[in-house]
């Protein structure tokens, strides 16, 4: 089934207040009968109907004044119908006040988009039955009709043209009828004329403008019947600027009026078959491209006869865009039409023939009475045209004029059709083009009009005085830059140098060291000076001229105007040359890149505007306040406010925001909005609308459009800064605005291109945004195209310093407006993109707010009034085709329309009251201060960033504890492993051979870690895909926490594989002492079995039963006995000392010579000094490197400290591999530390000093370990037991009880207090780490180092010193405290031993119940022995059970299993509450957590202290997380003095190191040499540190608090002199200290 075709498009034929008549074009290639479905929307209907076999139809019963949509499409026989066209329209609004016999009034409403136009209303009444057509003009919104015939009917319409026409409505000139009946159609043209015939003068040039926009003839001449004078209207086109690229592709934008272009003019002679403009049209249209600049016969009204318009001389201009294949011409041309015959007005003809090139003469009937102005056409090409095909053709006829020279007859014949006919026009006007004709510009043309006789609409005093003054000043610009600097000196390098004073005077950004209350006094000093030099240079010729301009009332406007004509013209004039010595530079092969920045500096700064002027005037006004209150001079300027708040009165914009110094300068700005509110009746209300966006997204022409404003428009200058301009309110509104005017404020583009190079490009866009938006009741955000996201880094910045600025205490609303959408479906099509914008601004917002504490913004629209439905508006382009040529689209103004009163209605609906003008000036007053001391270095994104980067932190943290926690209990079950290899507690499967079993648990702890760090690299990854959580902005970290993950994973397998190596060795020395006691063991028991025999054997005897001392005696007979025979020895005692020199000595064999003589030196280690004492002074090179070293020095101590009293802690026997790993980690750490200055002495004396502490830790332990493991001794301790297992065999005694409680007592309870001693560490650490309160403080290094410094405000000075100078030992100090203090109330360190014997217990009650089951079959472990071997082989992995005690339970052991099990039960309950017990009972917390394996305080140490690294000025620690981060940073740096730092002359530095990399100081030390190198350029010296330049003095109060209190102090300390501390550090309360540190590191104390 066929889709028919569409029909044309749609045209209104009458407007009424309640109908709307409206025509459509036949559909192509329809035959038959045509059946059309008309629909309309509109004051909340929705209508349709059918209509058949016609092209028209009225629709009735409509309400006045409201928007109807119309909708055609042509329907099939099948009820299938074609696309649909539409077409828009509002209904008039006219009401009739009263009437009475002769008399009515009437009353309408002034039209949308014309709030800032002068108007005039065209009123025309008819009585029916009459032909006479009354048509009256006014200003006014009502008007009386008078003289009417009594008892008759009258119909009244008021035309609004106007109100299409500023909307830039294409369509405009088919809404202009609006009379009842088709025959009373008023001709387009009349209309056109009267509305130039009764509009001011410079209404005119807003209508010119408008109608050049729409591509619409301007009049050229204007006749007027009634004086019988013709105008040229020179002044109305002034306004129209076009802009076009010449064939050699050269860019030329100019004044219409300037311009000289060939004209071809169009005229009619007598009668032409011909329409003489539509042929027009055609032969300025390209086939896609269609023109309609000339009203014709076939337009609606078009055929209407004319009634004042014959005699109009319409012009139009085609201006080429450069490219063939386009263009219908290749070089600009006027094209001239007369409407209405020579030979009647032929003075026009003679006037078009003077200034044309060519003139074409339409002319169908050349009869003998036809007076031809032969003379007129002797000097000029004519064409005449003719068709052949007319009635009354005569061709002979033709001969008398075709003789004249360089005429030409073109004649359309049957042969040749309209299209044929227009290709021939346009060849022969392309011809004439070329032929290098007569070209006349607009303003020359003025000149030839007096010798016709003919007035120029600007020949009149007050625009002649206007231009003439206007021109006094402009003729002296000959080059823009030394204008400027010679007659606006004011606001000159001068007022830059003022603007950083004002903002040095907000942020003290340079105070540097110097005392800030002495530094406001020099600035302040500063200013007056600058103040004096633009007193000094008072006022010249030129600014003289222009006030007294301005002070003359009648002549302002005009020469306002005539300046920005002349300006304008002037700065195109100078750009254009500019920009050609620009492009010519680029593209030269030797291009000087510093010739071409400078170039683009010096056009960026040549615009010259009215804007200028007003500016030196503002800086005359600020710089006479300075005077005192009776100077002269200060007299003189008083009135400059008042005379200024007339010019916004009279409809001038007034910048708001200097464009070049980015400042506003307050006291004058606020003067005029004073004398405003003066000259407004004191009353009068604002509202605000602003508009924010980037460049070129058509900004001020959407409000130009939207108000009928007159911001600057691409008019060759660049636009900086922000302007405001007033908008009157009419009566009917005020009530529901609340307001008397609306501002409107315009702003330059924002990541402007030219403005990018300049040094403060980033922070003047924040700054604009943000003050715009504080100003502004509602901000339209202007977006090109439908992607937000340019704007989005905007919108973040304003969020985030709205959140700032307690001064700005309201919820501002927001409008995003996308342009350049064609889409008619975009807002459906968009849905989603603008929900995942608001989702991200919600997003930033709650962050923002966290930051800022201000919890309660959790959304955007907490902030900003904004529903991503209501409040987007999508607007097509504004040209329909390609510029220059095209016409500004319906769609667009239409969709303007849409979205002012969608605008409007918002602030009627606002809450928020209107403000007066002088609290709108209060406002300003606010948000500019705010702004000037926001510090918009730290950008939203990289907060955002922060506040990502400590979420992972956190994150990461918690992945790394689990790591810990899985491989440290992997590390427990494998140390128990190796304890019970070759025991009978060694789990089936085990290798035999030590050495295999290392290789077994190597491979697997491998294994296990591979699986750890893939799950943690997963978690990463996943966390890093997250779409929440501002993650996208850690791509840049990913790296650093991925090589923190693979320094983790080594470290921890180079530890646990070395830890496995030496509890290998240390076995296989403990294996040797097992054997030795299993010896002597097994024979001690061979010798108690042949006693109980001899024993039985001597009763059975004597049958009698022997008593039990003469049982032991007997046993201590033969035990004496065997012991003797034994060959027992004493373990071996090794020489300690000379082993660990002995590996000192290989150490350090191929260090330097003097190293080795150090070490040579060395008899005894044991005689070395302690660990407390300093190594770094024994070096000889230790100079100023002393803190470092001493912090490197201490860190190496604490490692080998901890390694060293692990090993004690295991009661092992020494061994040599202890040595060596002590030994590698020393040199580990000199070796990850290359900047470090030490020598080879220095690790000599270190090395000895730390092997001195192992050798006598060592010693010790060896001494307790040789006592421990004594045969001789170990056997004697077990006799008792040998003794009590004799006797339960000799007297058969049940042993179940007896061996059940030796079992749980002497073998399990010390098994379980050693797992429960290793398990307790991490437990701790879990459980202070995860705890609410306590926990904040070790999540993060940034948390931590929070915490640090608020609980320092709780101690005296010797806290901070040893916090700054001995940081590790501090830190660790500190740590251990927390721990102490986290145990010591609510939570108790028994809790978590109760849980982990909870869980260890748990587990030998499951095994004791599964072995204790049926045994299966085959199974020969039924008794007591082979049932405890099971228990222990099964807890191999957990639990080491004492050898020695495990066999005495073995040793004689006849009980039963059931009944052991049985007991067993029992005493392991016995077992667990009396270790809670224990457990429970008042002990010295400090030495139970010193004494565990595993150390809480050590493992949060290594956690917390991170890379150790310290700021090379400040000395304040790295915060950086994870392992593996390349650079460092510190939240808050502090004063250098604090660190030591000193100056020449000793006195310890007040500077902060944040602020000086922002500055151009220079800084000297070892690290350079001691040559002096710039701080802007630290990194180049300290390349792995990143200190973020923070020029706010206001970021380290907490220090300053510090330094000023303990100054003193710390200068003794240091044996400096004490620091010169301003006056304002002394001021600082500790509580403005806490709170700089919460809003430094974005937390509260608690």
């Amino acid at each position: 089934m066929s889709v028919p075709p569409p029909p044309g498009e749609i045209s209104f034929l009458s407007v009424k207040p309640d109908s709307v008549t409206l025509t459509w074009g036949p559909p192509e290639g329809l035959e038959g009968s045509r059946k059309f479905r008309v629909t309309w929307e509109g004051d909340g209907t929705h209508k349709s109907l059918i209509v058949t076999d016609m092209y028209k139809v009225e629709i009735t019963a409509l309400q006045p004044g409201q928007k109807y949509d119309f909708r055609v499409a042509t329907e099939g026989d099948h009820g299938n119908h074609s696309n649909l066209v539409s077409a828009s329209t509002y209904t008039d609004k006219l009401t009739v006040v009263s009437v009475d016999a002769t008399s009515v009034t009437v009353s309408w409403e002034q039209p949308g988009g014309m709030d800032q136009t002068q108007l005039q209303y065209q009123v025309s009444y008819q009585s029916p039955g009459t032909d006479q057509l009354t048509t009256i003009t006014t200003s006014s919104l009502s008007m009386t009709l008078s003289d009417l015939r009594p008892a008759s009917e009258y119909s009244v319409r008021c035309s609004f043209f106007l109100r299409e026409l500023m909307k830039a409505n294409v369509l405009a000139r088919d809404k202009l009828s609006n009379l009842s009946d088709e025959k009373d159609l008023v001709n387009p043209l009349d209309l056109i004329t009267a509305l130039f015939l009764c509009s001011g003068h410079f209404l005119q040039q807003e209508i010119a403008l408008k109608m050049s926009l729409c591509q619409f003839a301007v009049p050229l001449l204007l006749p007027n019947h009634d004086t019988q004078q013709i105008t040229l209207m020179l002044w109305a086109m002034r306004d129209i600027v076009k802009k076009y690229t010449t064939p050699s592709k050269e860019f030329v934008e100019d004044s219409v009026v300037l311009a000289n272009l060939p004209m071809v003019s169009f005229v009619r002679l007598g009668y032409s078959s011909l329409s003489k403009s539509e042929l027009l049209n055609g032969v300025l249209s390209k086939s896609q491209q269609t023109n309609r600049s000339f009203v014709h016969r076939n337009m609606t009204g078009g055929n209407s006869p004319r009634q004042i318009s014959d005699g109009l001389v319409e012009v139009t201009w085609y201006f080429p865009c450069g490219k063939l294949n386009t263009d219908v011409f290749s070089e600009p041309v006027a094209v001239a039409n007369l409407c209405g015959d020579i030979q009647d007005f032929p003075i026009q003809f003679e006037f078009l023939c003077k200034t044309s090139a060519a003139v074409f003469v339409f002319c169908d009937c050349f009869t003998s009475d036809i007076n031809v102005p032969v003379k007129h056409l002797a000097d000029r090409q004519f064409f005449v045209v003719s068709n052949t095909e007319a009635k009354g053709y005569d061709a002979a006829a033709f001969e008398h004029i075709l003789q004249l020279k360089q005429s030409v007859h073109i004649k359309k014949d049957s042969q040749m059709n309209n299209f044929q006919l227009v290709h021939k026009l346009h060849s022969v006007v392309r011809e004439v083009v070329k032929a290098n004709p007569v070209k006349f510009s607009v303003e020359k043309m003025a000149e030839e009009a007096n010798k016709f006789n003919i007035h120029v609409d600007e020949d009149f005093k007050l625009c002649q005085a206007g231009r003439k003054t206007a021109c006094s000043i402009t003729d002296h610009i000959s080059d823009i830059s030394d204008f400027k600097n010679k007659h606006l000196p004011l606001h000159g390098e001068i007022l830059v140098e003022l603007v950083k004073v004002e903002r040095e005077q907000s942020k003290h950004k340079n105070a540097g060291k110097r005392n800030i209350e002495e530094y406001k006094s020099e600035l302040r000093m500063k200013q007056n000076e600058l103040r004096t030099k633009q007193v000094n240079k008072g006022v010249n010729n030129i600014m003289t001229t222009f006030i007294d301009a301005l002070k003359n009332s009648e002549q302002c406007c005009f020469f306002l105007k005539w300046m920005k004509i002349n300006l304008d013209n002037h700065s195109r004039e100078h750009l254009s040359k500019l920009r050609e010595k620009y492009k010519n530079l680029c593209e030269s092969s030797s291009g000087d890149e510093t010739k071409i920045s400078d170039l683009g500096k010096i056009i960026s700064s040549s615009s010259l505007g009215i804007e200028h002027f007003l500016r030196e005037l503002g800086q005359l006004y600020e710089s006479a306040q300075s005077l005192p209150e009776n100077h002269p001079t200060l007299r003189q300027y008083e009135q400059l406010p008042r005379i200024c708040a007339q010019v916004m009165l009279d409809g001038f914009p007034l910048e708001l925001i200097d464009g070049d110094a980015s400042y506003i300068p307050m006291k004058w700005i606020s003067d005029v909005l004073r004398e405003l509110h003066s000259l407004t009746s004191c009353n009068s209300k604002v509202r605000v609308i602003t508009v924010l966006g980037v460049q070129s997204s058509g900004k001020s022409t959407l409000l130009n459009t939207m108000f009928g404003v007159q911001f600057a428009v691409s008019d060759g200058r660049c636009t900086r800064g922000a302007f405001m301009q007033l908008i009157r309110v009419e009566e009917d509104l005020k009530e529901q605005l609340d307001c008397d005017f609306i501002m409107v404020i315009d702003t330059e583009g924002l990541k402007a291109p030219e403005l990018a190079q300049l040094d403060n490009s980033y922070e003047h866009d924040n700054e604009l945004a943000t003050l715009v938006v504080g100003l502004s009741d509602i901000t339209i955000i202007n977006i090109a195209m439908e992607n937000a996201a340019e704007m989005k880094d905007i919108l973040q910045i304003v969020v985030h310093a709205f959140l700032r600025m307690k001064e700005v205490g309201k919820k501002h609303m927001c409008q995003f407006v996308h342009q350049n959408v064609p889409d008619c479906s975009a807002h459906t099509k968009n849905a989603n993109d603008r929900r995942l914008v608001l989702q991200q601004l919600n997003e930033m917002t709650e962050v923002a707010a966290k930051m800022e504490r201000k919890e309660h913004n959790k959304r955007f629209t907490d902030i900003m009034d904004y529903d991503p439905e209501k409040h987007s508006c999508y607007l097509p382009g504004l040209w329909h085709g390609n510029p220059p040529m095209a016409p500004v689209n319906a769609g667009y103004s239409e969709a303007v329309s849409e979205l002012k009163k969608s605008i409007i209605q918002r602030l009627v609906d606002a809450k928020t009251p209107g403000v007066s003008i002088l609290q709108f000036c209060e406002r300003t007053k606010d948000v500019w201060n705010a702004v000037k001391h926001e510090n918009f270095i730290f950008s939203f994104r990289n907060s955002l960033e922060a506040v990502a980067y400590n979420m992972l932190s956190v994150e990461f943290n918690g992945w790394e504890l689990d790591l810990r926690n899985h491989m440290q209990n992997w590390w427990q079950q494998a140390e128990a492993e190796i304890s019970n290899h070759g025991t009978v507690a060694s789990s089936v499967g085990t290798p035999s051979h030590l050495e295999d079993l290392k290789e077994c648990l190597k491979h697997e702890c491998t294994s296990k870690l591979e699986e750890e760090v893939k799950a943690l690299m997963q978690k990463l990854t996943q966390y890093l895909e997250q779409k929440q959580k501002s993650v996208h902005l850690l791509g840049k970290y990913r790296e650093d926490f991925v090589n923190s993950i693979h320094m983790l994973k080594m470290e921890t397998k180079n530890s646990l594989r070395s830890k496995v190596d030496m509890a290998v060795e240390c076995k296989k020395d403990q294996v040797k002492i097992e054997g030795l006691k299993e010896t002597q063991s097994d024979k001690m028991e061979e010798q108690v079995i042949k006693l109980l025999d001899k024993c039985r054997n001597n009763q059975k005897h004597k049958r009698s039963e022997l008593r039990s001392e003469e049982l032991k005696k007997e046993f201590d007979q033969t035990w004496d006995t065997t012991v003797k025979s034994l060959d027992i020895r004493g373990l071996h005692k090794q020489d300690i000392d000379t082993d660990i020199l002995r590996c000192l000595r290989n150490n350090m064999e191929r260090k330097a010579s003097s190293a080795q003589e150090i070490i040579n030196e060395i008899n005894r280690l044991d005689k070395a000094s302690d660990l407390n004492e300093d190594c770094i002074a024994k070096s000889k090179n230790w100079f100023q490197k002393e803190n470092k070293n001493k912090t490197m020095e201490f860190e190496i101590k604490l490692k080998c400290k901890r390694f060293i009293d692990e090993k004690l802690s295991a009661k092992s026997d020494y061994h040599s591999t202890y040595t060596i790993h002590i030994l590698k980690l020393i040199d580990d750490s000199l070796e990850k530390i290359p900047d470090l200055h030490t020598d080879a002495d220095f690790e000599a004396n270190l090395k000895i000093q730390i092997c001195g502490h192992a050798s006598r830790e060592f010693q010790k332990m060896q001494t307790t370990f040789l006592e421990a493991n004594d045969p001789l001794k170990c056997l004697e301790n077990f006799k008792p037991e040998y003794f009590r297992n004799f006797k339960d065999l000799f007297y058969q005694r049940d042993q179940c009880d007896r061996k059940a409680e030796d079992f749980s007592k002497l073998c399990l309870e010390p098994a379980v207090k050693e797992h429960v001693n290793k398990s307790l560490g991490l437990a701790i650490v879990k459980k202070v780490m995860n705890e609410t309160n306590a926990g904040i403080e070790f999540r993060t290094r940034t948390f931590f180092q929070f915490s640090i410094l608020k609980s320092l405000f709780k101690g005296e000075f010797e806290q901070f010193e040893r916090y700054i100078n001995e940081y590790s030992s501090f830190v660790e100090a500190w740590i251990f405290q927390r721990i102490v203090d986290f145990f010591s109330g609510d939570h108790t360190i028994a809790d978590l031993e109760d849980k982990q014997l909870e869980k260890i217990t748990g587990k030998i009650e499951d095994v004791i119940k599964d072995l204790e089951a049926p045994p299966n079959e085959g199974d020969t472990k039924t008794d007591a022995c082979s049932f405890i071997e099971a228990i222990c082989q099964t807890l191999s992995k957990d639990l080491v059970i004492p050898q020695d005690a495990l066999k005495s339970v073995l040793h004689l052991n006849k009980a039963q299993t059931k009944q052991f099990s049985d007991c067993l039960k029992i005493y392991v309950r016995e077992m667990k509450q009396s270790l809670s017990a224990e457990y429970h009972e008042d002990t010295d917390l400090r030495a139970k957590l010193e004494n565990l394996p595993l150390k809480p305080q050590e493992e949060l140490f290594d956690r917390l202290f991170g890379c150790g690294k310290t700021c090379p000025f400040c000395r304040a620690p790295c915060e950086a997380a994870g392992r593996g981060h390349k650079e460092h940073f510190v939240t808050i740096h502090r004063p250098q003095g604090l660190g030591n730092w000193q100056n020449d002359s000793k006195h310890l530095l007040l500077d902060i190191c944040s602020s000086r990399v922002a500055s151009e100081m220079r800084f000297s030390c070892s690290d350079t040499n001691d040559v002096f190198h710039p701080y802007k350029d630290y990194r180049s010296i300290y390349p792995h540190w990143r200190i973020q330049p923070d020029p706010s003095i206001e970021a380290s109060d907490y220090w300053k608090y510090v330094f000023a209190k303990y100054n003193q102090k710390f200068a003794d300390k240091y044996k400096a002199l004490p620091a010169d501390i301003p006056a304002e550090w002394h001021g600082i309360t500790q509580e403005q200290a806490m709170e700089s540190l919460e809003k430094v590191y974005r937390l509260k104390a608690q």
